[in-house]
């Protein structure tokens, strides 16, 4: 691996490092996975990018295949940023703010751009943002976002990552670079006529869609969010226009290498209103959350946070929510936030959710100011301490941690995982999206003992397979990873799994981009690969959030 070393720092521009140290830290991420790369490379422009791309495609035309894999900052919980081969780290160099267009808002960046930076820039200087943000944005990347079609609190009001991009620049698994938006026929006509590798993924991804219709079909589930797979389904609508754009979105740099993101905004409202509705009973809370969401207006969020997070986080720190929620705990707290543009629209959405609370014996607060509302979301976002915490030699680990059911099941789906817990003996603590259905949670295990590396695996089965059972999905924001890439063939089906499959050849032949992540992933391949010791501490500078 030396002489790719040599041959890669000779070529590029930017830095290539093999030290042990440096493979060592990128041999983790936010996942229970560890894999330790061959070598570290920092990507100072696309043309890096493309000649290590084209390189690598010349090698393994001669039957040597050296894994390409894409990171940001590596908070990525499913192990999509850990691999073989390559290490491609892009916030070093490849972090800039490329153009901005005031009046339209559209947004050109590098993938190495800090998420927080970008939402500040576009805050402070047009009053726009970003709404599908991530809870981790303060110190992710939109590369990042970009390639798990992120999603967070704002998400059931404005919907995930690829609601936002309008097109991407892409290097292909041999080193070309491909442009991609929303192409009309006469567009794709052109497209289909490439003699390129380009041309060859149109018109082979155009006959594949044309052939498969029912199956791609199944794509479609009844979920708010789903990042599970690869999203055929919207390339080509039925007015005969074309876009590779959602495919790339959440394809974790299986697919190809996005070096440029041209994103869309929203006009950003700082004033909001703000309603903290405390909840004696989780039927009561559910109950609630449906009638939000057919008579309280619009909410741009619908939180939730279960006593069972509250009392942990007491017992961690007993003044972290001191003043703002006390002992004893009531079963759920819904956070209800609108932001509509104007006090008095506002004032008519709370005056409607008000009158569903009313029907409930809970209790609410309203709050219009700005700090008095960075208060209540510390109840949200005291998830942060749970996952930080340590029971011993346990730890709370990411591995069922963002099934999506259909709205109508959020009953089910949240007394499920309690069941699921009791019937383990384990402490259950939910938080999560409540007007999407999607949750968060994560069972303390000790990943160094054999039996709790046993129950890991037992677990995910029994979650996963459950959450299928309701017709939702494995992942609504966080994607597959190689965590829950062994379930996408249960929860699509044979027939358009193998079309994933398809697509995944189509565009890497070769298998070099990120191998391992998303498709042809087994059980058994994830069991080797398991940390001793789960630990988030190259986030600890920021407090890990979920």
């Amino acid at each position: 691996m030396s002489k790719v070393a040599h041959y890669l720092q000779e070529h590029i521009t930017g830095e290539v490092l093999t030290t042990q140290d440096a493979r060592q830290y990128f041999a983790t991420d936010g996942s229970i996975f560890t894999i330790t790369p061959s070598l570290v490379m920092y990507p100072q422009n696309e043309n890096d990018i493309r000649k290590t791309a084209r390189f690598t495609w010349q090698l393994a035309e001669r039957g040597r295949v050296i894994p390409i894999t894409c990171r940001g900052a590596g908070t990525d919980q499913g192990g999509a940023a850990i691999g073989t081969g390559i290490m491609m780290v892009f916030p070093a160099h490849m972090n800039r703010v490329i153009e901005f267009d005031r009046k339209s808002g559209v947004v050109v960046v590098e993938p190495g751009l800090n998420y927080g930076r970008l939402q500040q820039t576009l805050q402070v200087h047009s009053q726009r943002f970003i709404p599908a943000y991530p809870s981790s944005y303060e110190y992710s990347t939109i590369g990042g976002a970009v390639a798990n079609n992120a999603g967070g609190e704002k998400s059931y009001k404005y919907g995930s990552t690829l609601d936002y991009v309008r097109g991407l620049r892409v290097v292909l698994a041999n080193g070309e670079v491909i442009e991609t938006y929303r192409l009309n026929k006469r567009e794709l006509g052109k497209k289909l006529g490439l003699s390129s590798f380009e041309g060859e993924i149109y018109r082979t991804i155009d006959t594949l869609i044309e052939e498969n219709k029912s199956d791609i079909e199944n794509f479609n589930l009844a979920v708010t969010k789903n990042a599970a797979g690869y999203n055929l389904a919207d390339v080509k609508r039925s007015d005969g226009s074309f876009d590779l754009t959602p495919l790339f979105v959440g394809s974790q740099g299986t697919l190809g290498i996005i070096s440029e993101i041209t994103l869309e905004t929203a006009p950003y409202n700082p004033e909001v209103v703000l309603i903290a509705a405390y909840f004696e009973t989780l039927d009561d809370a559910e109950s609630a959350v449906a009638g939000i969401k057919e008579r309280g207006g619009q909410p741009s969020a619908v939180e939730i946070v279960d006593g069972n997070l509250l009392q942990m986080v007491h017992e961690v720190n007993a003044n972290q929510l001191k003043g703002i929620i006390d002992p004893p705990f009531p079963a759920a707290v819904l956070l209800i936030e609108y932001d509509e543009p104007n006090i008095r629209a506002r004032k008519k959405s709370v005056k409607k959710a008000v009158k569903v609370l009313e029907q409930f014996p809970a209790t609410h607060q309203i709050e219009y100011d700005s700090n008095q509302q960075m208060k209540l979301w510390k109840i949200r976002h005291a998830s942060s301490t749970v996952i930080a915490r340590a029971v011993g030699s346990k730890k709370a680990v990411p591995i069922i941690e963002d099934g999506i059911v259909p709205p109508a099941k959020f009953k089910e789906y949240l007394d499920g995982i309690y069941d699921l817990f009791a019937s383990h003996r384990l402490d259950a603590a939910v938080w999560g999206h409540a007007g999407d259905a999607n949750l968060h949670l994560r069972p303390f295990l000790d990943l160094g003992q054999v039996g709790d590396r046993q129950l890991a695996f037992k677990l995910m089965d029994e979650y996963y397979n459950f959450v299928l059972s309701l017709g939702g999905s494995t992942t609504a924001q966080h994607n597959d990873g190689r965590l829950r890439g062994p379930y996408l063939e249960r929860l699509y089906g044979p027939a358009a799994y193998s079309l994933l499959q398809k697509i995944k050849l189509i565009c890497d032949p070769y298998g070099i981009l990120n191998p391992g992540v998303k498709i042809d992933v087994t059980l058994d391949s994830l069991r080797p690969i398991i940390r001793s010791e789960y630990s988030m501490n190259h986030l600890y500078d920021h407090l890990p959030k979920s």
